[in-house]
This record gives structure tokens, sequence and C-alpha cells, in this order.
């Protein structure tokens, strides 16, 4: 049930794909963590998945993938910090339910993780959560109700699923407990 093993530079590659740029950028990883490096043909090396990915939306000229007030940039990158401390590397299943119970209440009364719009960071947490909620069940998928709607309409915009499996979410139940 971990988080990805290393997925920074394939998400790297998913997220240019999105945003619509030309392939192009040759990504590595450094350390025991495998931190993506994308080497930039003007200048140093980035280091790091929130900074390469906030460097790609400006590229893209996408810059309201990054928030659109200054309230909103704030929580875009909270959540883009959250998803590299909190997720990346979970694979312990206590750990796990602790951030889907969180994201869960968090996502109550939001459509996108920020709120209203569409934003970098619902990209990162869906590809952050992606192989965690493949592991769960119908019957987690419909604990973490919020979660699961939050995902599927993620996985359903333009652009943001490609290659990566559809993850299916039953939306009426079979069985009821009234008879």
């Amino acid at each position: 049930m971990a988080a990805g093993p290393g997925l920074g530079a394939e998400e790297l590659d998913l997220l240019e794909k999105s945003l619509g740029l030309t392939k192009g950028n040759k990504y590595g990883v450094q350390g025991e963590r495998k931190t993506p490096v994308l080497q930039t043909n003007s200048g140093p090396s980035l280091t790091g998945l929130t900074t390469i990915a906030t460097h790609l939306v400006k590229q893209a000229k996408k810059e309201q993938l990054l928030g659109s007030n200054a309230e909103e940039k704030a929580i875009v990158r909270q959540w883009l910090e959250y998803r590299v401390t909190q997720i990346d590397g979970q694979s312990n299943k206590d750990d796990i339910r602790i951030i889907l119970k969180d994201l869960n209440l968090y996502l109550e009364d939001k459509v996108y993780v920020t709120g209203n719009n569409f934003t970098l960071a619902d990209i990162l947490m869906y590809y952050g959560l992606h192989s965690i909620i493949a592991d769960l069940t119908v019957q987690e998928k419909e604990k973490y109700l919020n979660v699961s709607r939050w995902f599927n309409h993620i996985q359903h915009y333009p652009g943001v699923r490609q290659h990566l499996s559809n993850i299916v979410f039953i939306k009426n139940r079979l069985y009821t407990n009234v008879h």
C-alpha cells in the first residue's frame, strides 16, 4: 500500500503531457528517497517534485494552476508540501488510514483541494494517492466517500490520468440494511 516508489520522474512526465508541454526534459533522481532532479538547458538543475512541478506549470504558462489569489496560492503550496512530507513513501496502513481520514474530513465541503478551483495540488495529490486508492476495498472507498468523490472527479479531469489505471467506484449500493 505504499505510495509509488520513486514515482517522481514518472509523475513529472505525466504532468508535462497534461500541461501540453513537448517532452524534452531529462529527469533523474538523487539519494535514497529518489528525489527527482531536472537538468535544465539554461542553468542549474532543479531538485524536488514540487519545485520542478511548479517550474513546469510556469513553463506551460498555466500559472492559474498555482492559485488565483494569495490565499489560494498558499493553500496550493500547503498541499504540495503535505503530498511530499506526509503521503510519499507511506506504507504503514495505520498512517495511510489517518491520512485518508483527515483528507476525507477536509474534502467534505470542497470540490477541489483548494476549494472551487482545479490546481497543481489536485494533480500531484491524485498521482501520490493513486496506488493507495487502487489498493482500497469497495468498503474502504465508501468509508472515505469524500476522498473517493474527489479522486474520481480528478481521474476524469482531461489529461490527468493518462496511462494510470482507472479506479472504479461503485456509485449505488447493491445491498442495504433496510428489510
